[in-house]
C-alpha cells in the first residue's frame, strides 16, 4: 500500500473513483445516524478540486481504498464556526493553522489491514509541521462519548507519529424528536381546542 497527496483535482475519472469510494464507505453511517454525515455529490466534487483542501489517497494496486481529507481554510466550510475559533484559538487563526477533517473514509475490505494507521502517519506528519489544530468530528457510531472512540484513536496516531499531542473536547450535539402521532390519534379536549383568548407572545 501506498498514500499519494492531491491538490486541487482536475482529473474527472480519478474523481469519480474516488466519489465510489466515499459513497460505499458511508452506507453503514448514512443508516446508523440521524444526520445526513455524507456529502453531496456536488458538494463532494467541489470539496476535491477546492486549492485550499489537502486530499490524502491510500492505494492497493491500483485501487484507493482509503481516503482523508483536510480544510485549511475552515472559512470555505459550512460546518465550523470562525468567531468561535477566533475567540478562543486566534494565535492559530492568524497563522491560518485552524485545519478540519471534512471527511475520512475506508474501504471495508481495507479496514482490518491498518489503511487508518497509514493514513494517519502522512497526515499527523504534515499537520504537526504546520503547528495546526485539526479539528473533526464524529457520529456516535464512531464516538458514544467523549472519551474513547475516533478520539481516542486520534490521540494514539498522534502519539506514536508525532508526540504527545492532546485531544480536546469541543463540544455535543444531540438530536432529538417530538413525535405527535400518538396526540394526532386521539380527540383533543374540548378546552384544549377553544380560541386563544390572548395573544401567543402575551401568554409565553
Amino acid at each position: 500500500m501506498y498514500v499519494t497527496g492531491h491538490h486541487q483535482l482536475t482529473d474527472e475519472r480519478l474523481i469519480e473513483r474516488l466519489w465510489q469510494l466515499y459513497d460505499l464507505s458511508y452506507g453503514e453511517v448514512e443508516a446508523s445516524s440521524p444526520s445526513h454525515e455524507m456529502l453531496f455529490r456536488d458538494e463532494f466534487d467541489t470539496a476535491v478540486r477546492d486549492a485550499t483542501n489537502r486530499l490524502w489517497v491510500l492505494w492497493d494496486d491500483s485501487a484507493p481504498v482509503a481516503m482523508l481529507l483536510i480544510a485549511t481554510d475552515i472559512g470555505s466550510t459550512r460546518y465550523l464556526s470562525r468567531a468561535y475559533f477566533e475567540q478562543r484559538y486566534a494565535e492559530h487563526m492568524r497563522r491560518g493553522a485552524v485545519h478540519y477533517i471534512m471527511w475520512l473514509v475506508v474501504h471495508p475490505s481495507a479496514m482490518a489491514k491498518g489503511a487508518i494507521v497509514r493514513l494517519g502517519r502522512e497526515v499527523a506528519q504534515r499537520e504537526a509541521a504546520d503547528g495546526a489544530l485539526v479539528v473533526f468530528d464524529a457520529p456516535e457510531l464512531h464516538q458514544p462519548g467523549v472519551s474513547g472512540g475516533f478520539a481516542e484513536m486520534m490521540s494514539r496516531l498522534a502519539k506514536a507519529f508525532v508526540g504527545p499531542s492532546p485531544v480536546v473536547h469541543l463540544g455535543t450535539q444531540h438530536y432529538f424528536a417530538v413525535d405527535f402521532a400518538p396526540a394526532a390519534s386521539e380527540p383533543a379536549d374540548a378546552d384544549e381546542t377553544r380560541p386563544l383568548q390572548r395573544p401567543l407572545a402575551q401568554q409565553l
